[in-house]
C-alpha cells in the first residue's frame, strides 16, 4: 500500500507528443481531461512536446559544430526562451525573428546526429517518412534512434512507475508528431508491455476515414479510434460520454510556453457549419458538424478565463459561428480572442463588427481561397468576391486584423484566374494584415479523386492527398513557379508577408496587431 504522501495512481496518462508549435497548451488532451474529470477518473497530462523541446534546448553544443550562427544560438538560448515570453518582443519583428530562428537553429543542431531535423514546428527524418506505416513501425522498433529518446525514456519511465497507469493515450494530430509518437509507443511496449496503448487525434481520424485504411498498427497499438476521443476514452472505463465537457488546463503550465502569456485554446464546435466546399478535407472525410451550445461555450470560457488568466483566447473552430460571435459581445469574458471565420453578410455589417471588437476580437482568419468568382463558385464556397472585400473593409474599420488564406491550383483555376487573385491583393492590400499562401492538395477520399485522373502524390500508404491531372495544365510545378516568381514578388504581397511571424504565423500574429493595446 502506498504511503499517503506518495503520488496517487493515475488510471491513464494522456500524452501530447512532439513536434508541434510550443506556443499554447494542447487542446486535445485538455478536452479528454475534462471528460475524465467529470467522471472522477484519475489521470495525468503530459505535454511531451513542450517538455521535450525545452530538454533539447538545454543540450550542450556538439563539438563539431562551430559556425557563428550556432555559437550565437547556444550562447543566447536562455535569453531567447525568456524574451519569447516578454510582450515587448512582439513590438519588434526583427528581434522576434532572430530569437525564433536562433531557437530553431539550436534544435536543428542537437538533432542532427540522429539523422533528423527538429524545428519549433516540424520534424523530418532523412530516411523515415510519417506517410509510411512501415517507417512508423521502424521508429517504434528502434526508439533510441529518436532525438527525444533521452527525454522520454526518463520521463515516461518515471511516470509509469509513479502513477501505475492501465493506459497511456497518445494524441496524434499532425504529421510532424507521427515519428516521435511511434518512437514513444515503441518504448512503452518494450519496457512496460502490460500497459495498454491507445491512439487517437486529428491525424489518426483522417487516416481511418480514408477509403484505403487498413490498420497496420494492430500488433503495436491496443486501441485506435477516429473522431470524438471523449466517447472512446470513457468507454474504456465502461462509461458513456454525455458531454460537452469543460476542458481541463489546470495541471498544464501557464508560464513555460513560448508566448507572452497564457493562450487558452477552445473548440466551440467540431466540423464546419457550411460543409459544402468542394475538396475540403472536412467534407471529404465526412466529419459532421457538432456545435457546443452557445450558452455552454460562454460558461466554459468564463470559468476557464478565471482559472487560467489568459492573455488571448484561440477559438479552434473550422469557422466560428456568427451566433457565437454575436453572443461574445454581450456575455463573453472580455478577453482578447481570434479564430477562423467564414465570409458572411454579418461581417459586412459595421455594427456587428464593432460588437466583435468590443467582445475582444483581435483578428479573424478568413478562408477567401481565390479572388476569381468562377473559382469560388466551382469550389461551392457560397461567397462572392465583393462580399469578401466588403467584410475585409468593415473589419479593418472596426479595428480587427484580417488574416487572409489563399489556395492556388484548384481544378477550376488557371494562370489568368490566379492573376486575378494577385490583382485583388495588390489593389486591396491595405485591408489585409497577414497572408497565408498554399498550393492545393486533392484529398484522397474526396469526390475529386474519382473525377480527375489521379496519381500517387507521396510514396506512402498513409498519404491523405493525391496528385491529379489538372484539366487546364495548371499543375503544382506551374503554380509554384507563379507564386515564387510573380505573386510573392509583387511589392504589396512582399510588404504583407514580411509582417507574418516566422514559424508561429497566425498563432502569434495577434500579438503584433498595432491596436492590440486597445482591446479589452
Amino acid at each position: 500500500m502506498k504511503a499517503s504522501n506518495e503520488i496517487p495512481r493515475s488510471r491513464i496518462i494522456l500524452v501530447h507528443p512532439p513536434v508541434a508549435k510550443p506556443g499554447e497548451p494542447p487542446a486535445g488532451i485538455a478536452r479528454l481531461s475534462g471528460a475524465l474529470s467529470a467522471h472522477a477518473i484519475s489521470h495525468t497530462l503530459l505535454d511531451a512536446n513542450l517538455e521535450g523541446m525545452l530538454y533539447l534546448l538545454q543540450q550542450p553544443r556538439p563539438r563539431n559544430i562551430d559556425d557563428a550562427w550556432s555559437r550565437r544560438a547556444f550562447r543566447n538560448v536562455d535569453r531567447n526562451i525568456s524574451i519569447m515570453k516578454n510582450p515587448e518582443l512582439y513590438r519588434n519583428m526583427d528581434r522576434y525573428s532572430r530569437a525564433v530562428m536562433d531557437l530553431g537553429r539550436l534544435l536543428e543542431v542537437v538533432s542532427g546526429e540522429y539523422r533528423a531535423t527538429v524545428g519549433l514546428a516540424n520534424y523530418q527524418h532523412e530516411t523515415l517518412s510519417p506517410l509510411k506505416s512501415e517507417d512508423l513501425l521502424s521508429a517504434a522498433e528502434r526508439p533510441e534512434l529518436n532525438p527525444y529518446y533521452s527525454y522520454f525514456q526518463a520521463r515516461l519511465t518515471g511516470l509509469v512507475i509513479d502513477r501505475e497507469p492501465e493506459f497511456i493515450g497518445f494524441s496524434l494530430n499532425y504529421l510532424s508528431q507521427a515519428l516521435c509518437t511511434f518512437a514513444m509507443i515503441g518504448f512503452i511496449k518494450r519496457e512496460f508491455p502490460t500497459v495498454k496503448v491507445i491512439l487517437g487525434g486529428g491525424l489518426v481520424t483522417s487516416w481511418m476515414r480514408s477509403p484505403f485504411w487498413q490498420n497496420p498498427f494492430s500488433g503495436l497499438v491496443d486501441s485506435i479510434s477516429a473522431g470524438r476521443g471523449e466517447e472512446k476514452l470513457l468507454s474504456l472505463f465502461s462509461l458513456s460520454a454525455e458531454g460537452p465537457f469543460t476542458p481541463g488546463y489546470q495541471t498544464m503550465s501557464r508560464t513555460e510556453y513560448l508566448s507572452p502569456g497564457f493562450i487558452l485554446p477552445y473548440s466551440a464546435s467540431e466540423g464546419c457549419f457550411w460543409n459544402q466546399c468542394n475538396f475540403c478535407p472536412e467534407k471529404a472525410e465526412g466529419n459532421p458538424y457538432i456545435p457546443v451550445p452557445v450558452n455552454r461555450v460562454l460558461a466554459d470560457l468564463e470559468v476557464l478565463a478565471e482559472k487560467t488568466d489568459p492573455v488571448l483566447i484561440h477559438l479552434l473552430d473550422s469557422a466560428v459561428a456568427p451566433a457565437l460571435m454575436a453572443a461574445l459581445d454581450s456575455k463573453g469574458p472580455r478577453v482578447p480572442w481570434y479564430g477562423f471565420a467564414r465570409v458572411c453578410s454579418q461581417l459586412t455589417d459595421p455594427d456587428f463588427c464593432l460588437a466583435l471588437k468590443r467582445s475582444g476580437c483581435v483578428m479573424l482568419k478568413l478562408g477567401l481561397e481565390s479572388a476569381d468568382q468562377l473559382v469560388l463558385d466551382r469550389m461551392e464556397k457560397g461567397i462572392s468576391v465583393d462580399m469578401a472585400l466588403q467584410a475585409m473593409k468593415t473589419l479593418k474599420k472596426a479595428g480587427i486584423a484580417v488574416y487572409v488564406y489563399l489556395i492556388f491550383g484548384t481544378p477550376a483555376e488557371n494562370l489568368q484566374r490566379a492573376r486575378k487573385t494577385l490583382e485583388f491583393v495588390a489593389a486591396h492590400g491595405e485591408y489585409i494584415d497577414f497572408l497565408n499562401l498554399a498550393v492545393f492538395n486533392m484529398p484522397v477520399c474526396g469526390s475529386g479523386a474519382y473525377v480527375f485522373e489521379t496519381r500517387r502524390f507521396y510514396d506512402g500508404d498513409l498519404s491523405l492527398y493525391t496528385d491529379f491531372s489538372h484539366p487546364e495544365g495548371w499543375g503544382r510545378k506551374q503554380v509554384r513557379h507563379f507564386l515564387d516568381n510573380e505573386f510573392r514578388k509583387h511589392p504589396v504581397v512582399t510588404r504583407i508577408q514580411k509582417k507574418d511571424p516566422v514559424v508561429f504565423t497566425s498563432n502569434h500574429a495577434p500579438f503584433f496587431v498595432k491596436n492590440r493595446q486597445g482591446n479589452p
